[in-house]
């Protein structure tokens, strides 16, 4: 899972998903940890602690924000987690690397990840042109926009197409959007051929 918003416990059940491999943390904004605490009954289910992989200010947070987790007093039913330090360097998940891709959401420092040929950034404003390097040859881009007017912190949808025209992913998915975007079939009589707008239960094969 790439973060765990607050509906995190419906979309694995909507899922069905019986087993979770780790959590990946963009940033410590509450919609996007809020959900950590269900990770529950994966640590009944499947007798293991659950890999959590963020940088050291996000798991600052995490520990202000769910501290019964790193308590000194544990007790049976806790969500149990491995908590690994994100850093600039590649890492594995099992047979998967994993590149941390370096994002700017307004002054704040945060991650993106590509693996393989699929590439994930959520909450971006800018992005470093050392970034954009590290997507070259992605085949399908998942990036936020947020709405059509200037945001302060997040790529508009003007933003978020000049983005992806840079990057030139085979497909790119829009995400993190808002009702100030507009209505689905709207927007997307307006993307360009290769763009198109994320929802809930999209699935896609790489």
């Amino acid at each position: 899972m790439i973060d765990s918003g607050p509906d995190f416990r419906y979309q694995m059940l909507r899922a069905g998903a019986t087993d979770l491999d780790a959590i990946l943390f963009t940033h410590e904004h509450k919609d996007h940890v809020a959900g950590m605490d269900d990770i529950r009954p994966f640590n009944y289910m499947l007798h293991k602690n659950i890999d959590v992989y963020a940088s050291p200010r996000v798991q600052e947070a995490l520990r202000r924000e769910f501290s019964y987790i790193f308590s000194n007093v544990q007790y049976l039913g806790l969500p149990r987690i491995n908590l690994n330090t994100i850093d600039d360097a590649p890492f594995s998940i099992g047979s998967k690397t994993v590149v941390p891709l370096n994002i700017m959401h307004y002054k704040l420092p945060i991650h993106g990840f590509r693996i393989d040929d699929f590439s994930y950034i959520t909450d971006a404003k800018t992005v470093p042109e050392e970034t954009i390097e590290q997507l070259k040859g992605t085949r399908v881009l998942v990036v936020n926009a947020l709405q059509r007017g200037e945001h302060i912190s997040h790529f508009n949808l003007e933003e978020a197409l000049d983005f992806a025209a840079k990057v030139g992913a085979e497909k790119t998915y829009l995400t993190h959007i808002s009702h100030n975007l507009g209505r689905h079939e709207d927007v997307e009589r307006e993307l360009p051929p290769n763009v198109y707008l994320a929802y809930d239960t999209l699935s896609l094969f790489i």
